[in-house]
């Protein structure tokens, strides 16, 4: 498996700095947050994606994917929702990465049926343009539908091999499932893993790996049982919780920690 870390770890961070990081501490890939406040994301001009993608190329580091904010369950128009794919798709697309991150977002006051239903009928519509890009589509297992027996219940309908899931550890965690049964789930969509630690269910302020509660070894385990070659990312949510520890400072520990795993596993 490869190893990547988020960009949700280092608010604001230059590209060229992240690329330092990745290279030091011996991780293959990146997952840029596709935020305003962050250095990319769809607002940037042609130069300077142009300029973003020669920069991964020259570092030999891959853009794993973007984690956009677009939630495709959410109430209202399609349209908007729509937009927003699309512009992180083409972004995706110019940076030479292969995934985008969509959220769930369903409201907790309407009908579930009615929030799965909408949710694919948005993504079954935006994977045309992602097979147009060659970009893939992940749900990631979070908020409203953060296990994977939440999320097929959306991408089952879609039946697009374009559009598929990113396991969250921690919320099929928090949501009661166990590592077996989220990628019994997610396997026949699974795109990659985020990786994370914390302390409890109470206290989710992201520790280094292996420091928390969180069943890293059992998802490893699995994942390797079943053969899975993809990515691990290490999303340290730094960006929300400010008295977290500097994400730079564990990265190397962080890798070990990975890379131990996948031995014991092997």
């Amino acid at each position: 498996m490869k190893l990547a870390f988020s960009t949700l770890g280092v608010p604001g961070l230059p590209v060229p700095e992240v690329l330092a990081l990745a290279t030091e501490h011996g991780y293959h890939g990146v997952e840029l947050r596709a935020h305003p406040e962050e250095p990319v994301h769809p607002g940037l001009d042609p130069a300077a994606r142009a300029e973003t993608a020669a920069l991964f190329k020259g570092a030999g580091v891959e853009v794993l994917g973007l984690a956009g904010y677009a939630r495709v369950a959410a109430p209202g128009d399609d349209t908007p929702v729509l937009e927003e794919i699309r512009q992180l798709l083409q972004l995706a697309h110019d940076l030479h990465a292969p995934f985008v991150r969509v959220f769930p977002g369903a409201d907790p006051d309407r009908p579930r049926e009615e929030s799965d239903a909408v949710a694919a009928r948005r993504l079954g519509t935006a994977a045309e343009d992602a097979s147009a890009l060659g970009v893939r589509i992940l749900l990631e297992t979070h908020d409203s539908h953060r296990t994977g027996a939440d999320a097929i219940r959306i991408l089952g309908p879609v039946g697009h091999r374009q559009v598929g899931a990113l396991w969250d550890v921690m919320h099929t965690w928090l949501g009661g499932e166990q590592p077996s049964e989220s990628y019994a789930a997610l396997a026949p969509h699974l795109g990659y893993v985020q990786v994370k630690d914390i302390a409890s269910a109470e206290d989710t302020t992201p520790l280094p790996l292996g420091a928390g509660v969180l069943p890293l070894t059992e998802c490893v385990d699995v994942l390797s049982r079943h053969g899975w070659d993809g990515w691990l990312c290490w999303e340290y949510e730094k960006r929300w919780y400010e008295s977290a520890a500097p994400l730079p400072a564990l990265l190397t520990a962080g890798r070990d920690h990975l890379v131990r795993l996948l031995g014991e596993a092997a």
